[in-house]
């Protein structure tokens, strides 16, 4: 009997690892697509930062880090599939990832959970998060701007066209938001970084 449930274990595992794998490859090719806005860079520099904090934050607060990891790949698809959904694109990717999901059979209680933490995981777009998994998208994708300010200067200058002042007050104004809307637990991964970013940029208002 113990043999059985255990075979049953490992077919859930591999399925469940296959479904995510396919997942950051539809993710990772709509990265590297010329009608991608933010670039490649959307992928290396801040997609996988945020799976990474989320399956972090999923373990310090006893989320589900299926939900999270599937969530964290698919909460930006939207925009960097269309620029035009930028937006509102934790709206329009609430969409698309059910219709991804549906197409691997995922459990409908299941797509709802990623469906919520891609609508809450928006700094500039406060919502209550109703569930752990939601918090951790939403921390994941704050603490993932810390790890990459070269990249989102690259993405000022090269696609928004800012000058070096606006530049620079953007991304302040980007990484403060990003500190107000994270948890405490996940300030205490992050002070520093933070602390240095202020250090760094300053506030160049004139």
């Amino acid at each position: 009997m113990t043999e059985v449930i255990d075979s049953d274990i490992i077919i859930v595992d591999y399925f469940k690892n296959m479904m995510i794998k396919e997942i950051a490859k539809i993710v990772e090719n709509a990265c590297k697509q010329k009608t991608n806005y933010f670039g490649y860079g959307a992928w290396t520099y801040h997609i996988l930062y945020v799976v990474k904090y989320a399956k972090l934050m999923a373990e310090k607060f006893g989320a589900d880090e299926e939900i999270v990891e599937v969530a964290a790949l698919l909460h930006d698809y939207a925009s960097v599939k269309d620029y035009k959904l930028y937006k509102d694109h934790h709206l329009h990717g609430a969409e698309l990832a059910e219709q991804i999901l549906k197409e691997f059979d995922y459990p409908q209680d299941k797509i709802e959970q990623v469906k919520h933490c891609i609508l809450c995981h928006r700094g500039s777009k406060p919502a209550q998060k109703l569930t752990k998994e939601a918090l951790c998208v939403a921390d994941a994708d704050s603490l993932a701007h810390f790890d990459s300010i070269s990249s989102l200067f690259c993405l000022a200058f090269s696609r928004h066209k800012m000058n070096v002042d606006e530049a620079n007050n953007w991304l302040m104004g980007k990484l403060e938001r990003s500190w107000n809307k994270l948890s405490p637990q996940a300030k205490e991964i992050v002070k520093d970084k933070y602390e240095a970013s202020k250090l760094l940029l300053g506030n160049r208002e004139r």
